[in-house]
């Protein structure tokens, strides 16, 4: 927006006749999972420069990844964070128009940036970035994982290669990390939500099982948590049975494309597919 000499200096008188007004401790900062946002084109930005109502105001990014804001003009903000273009904000401005002006960029409507869940979910779908988004959130505007699901999900989140640097062939592993996440962990506060970014796809794979059978309580298919041992197989069966014994403990398992029986000890890991027999007691 260009100014005329007169009405740059009408302009500046205005913002200088309005009463200083200190803004709250920690009114200029965003919160820490939106600062880290990257703002994207159709965002619509909030931004409120204190002491100066006429700066002030809603701003959409264009689809060239600009604003059009008063004594500045075109200002790009897409690709930035909201913390990084927040300053950039408060520099411009106090380069000859403000005294150390104090800026806030919030982000009003997300409309750039997704990310995709699908899998063992009610309602596998993208998912429009908002503010903050993470893990949780996502699980939960999908309908939170089935039962049948595994209690672990990958995020497949595209690397950010340095500048210059030429893209790798399509299909390449180094396109991609994967982050691996328990969100039954989440979910009890044993681990820390993840902060998702534009582009994450999230899957939530079917949970992988094993049967138990013989003399136990509650013979079965069971979903196999990682890490599951003959012994917490047994305890999720209901335990063994007044006439059964935890010796002499076989399971069919699939090796190599053929079924061969095992022995196990209590203190082995159960794999998929494994068909565990709990055997009878002699005397």
């Amino acid at each position: 927006m260009l100014f005329s000499s007169f009405a740059l200096v009408l302009f500046l008188s205005q913002v200088a006749a309005q009463p200083p007004t200190a803004p709250p401790p920690d009114a200029a900062a965003p919160s820490t999972t939106q600062a880290r946002y990257q703002i994207g084109s159709d965002d619509q930005l909030r931004i409120t420069v204190f002491d100066a109502d006429n700066l002030t105001g809603t701003y959409r990014v264009d689809g060239d990844g600009f604003i059009t804001f008063p004594l500045l003009g075109r200002v790009q903000a897409g690709g930035k964070t909201v913390a990084d273009f927040q300053d950039q904000l408060r520099s411009a401005l106090a380069n000859g128009y403000i005294r150390d002006p104090q800026v806030r960029v919030d982000v009003e409507e997300y409309k750039s940036q997704s990310v995709f869940v699908s899998g063992e979910v009610r309602a596998p779908a993208e998912i429009r970035m908002s503010g903050g988004m993470t893990l949780l959130k996502a699980l939960a505007q999908v309908g939170s994982p089935t039962s049948a699901a595994s209690s672990e999900l990958t995020i497949a989140r595209q690397k950010k290669l340095p500048a210059g640097t030429p893209p790798p062939p399509a299909g390449s592993p180094d396109v991609t990390d994967v982050i691996r996440v328990n969100w039954r962990d989440l979910q009890v506060g044993k681990a820390s939500d993840v902060a998702l970014q534009d582009g994450d796809v999230i899957y939530v794979p079917k949970a992988q099982t094993f049967y138990i059978q013989g003399f136990v309580r509650n013979g079965g298919n069971y979903v196999l948590e990682p890490g599951t041992t003959v012994e917490q197989a047994i305890a999720l069966a209901g335990g063994i049975t007044d006439r059964g014994t935890t010796r002499s403990i076989k399971a069919t398992r699939l090796v190599n494309g053929k079924s061969i029986e095992i022995s196990l000890n209590l203190s082995d890991k159960v794999q998929a597919g494994d068909v565990i027999t709990i055997k009878q007691r002699l005397f």
